[in-house]
């Protein structure tokens, strides 16, 4: 259909057919749809298919199904996915955690990050392992155990690396402000076995990030500090944000104008 070189766009996932023709178009979507069965998303100013990370099926850290409302939503919408609506292209992704390894917080329209409302729970016998340098309680999990950091300190690599400085070792206990804590995770990633995510999990919601060239990153903003992820009622408290801003959104955001674009230029209120 072209020159026999195809391009695969690496982040979006089209498939360009360098060299083709204006009349060859129609032909390759005809082969696509019905010769080959191939379901075509739209483009443009619709929603993107979402995305996300692997979640409850192999992350222990994962505080929601990230699959399960990833394919929830997915059917939910196709219309949304299939028919230009919107004022220009809206994206979600799905984090199970504040690690945020689809990177949802600088990525998407709307990110869904897994959180927790309760304390942090801690293991202070654990604790004392990683402090008495116990070889079965390598600091990061062994991830950095490639060369020698030297010996583990718990206020360098820990305490004083909080952002909000809401924890504190006393040589025999580790305590934690969890009124202050921002979920960053760093603790938790530093001692796995003896730090884990609280009990009561959901997600919180962020709207309007972005990368453009031109202008950089711009990061999601809070919206919903937490919400429950229950499969059992479809997810209802979710889907109402969602319409809710998609119809302000829709309704006052100018042509080719992304979600953050609209938030910055009417204000977040």
């Amino acid at each position: 259909r072209g020159s026999g070189l195809t391009n695969m766009h690496g982040s979006t996932g089209d498939t360009i057919f360098l060299g083709t023709t204006t009349p060859q178009l129609e032909e390759i979507f005809w082969t696509l749809t019905h010769d080959l069965k191939q379901d075509l998303g739209g483009s443009g100013s619709n929603l993107r298919t979402p995305a996300d990370c692997l979640g409850s099926s192999r992350c222990e850290y994962s505080c929601y199904d990230t699959q399960a409302l990833c394919h929830f939503l997915t059917n939910e919408y196709q219309d949304e996915l299939h028919r230009p609506a919107f004022p220009y292209k809206f994206k979600f992704k799905f984090d199970g955690c504040p690690n945020c390894c689809v990177a949802s917080i600088a990525r998407s329209d709307m990110s869904f990050i897994g959180t927790w409302k309760d304390r942090i729970r801690i293991d202070q016998d654990a604790v004392n392992k990683y402090v008495e340098k116990d070889p079965a309680y390598p600091a990061n999990a062994g991830a950095h155990k490639g060369r020698d950091w030297g010996p583990f300190d718990i206020e360098k690599e820990v305490t004083d690396l909080c952002p909000t400085h809401c924890m504190k070792w006393d040589g025999k206990k580790l305590h934690i402000d969890d009124a202050n804590c921002t979920r960053c995770m760093h603790c938790i990633n530093v001692m796995p076995r003896a730090l884990k995510v609280g009990k009561e999990t959901g997600c919180s919601i962020l709207v309007g990030a972005k990368a453009p060239i031109l202008d950089g990153a711009q990061m999601g903003s809070l919206l919903v500090p937490f919400v429950p992820v229950n499969p059992d009622n479809d997810y209802e408290e979710i889907t109402e944000v969602i319409e809710n801003i998609w119809d302000w959104w829709m309704e006052e955001g100018k042509n080719r104008e992304r979600l953050g674009e609209l938030i910055k230029r009417q204000g977040f209120q």
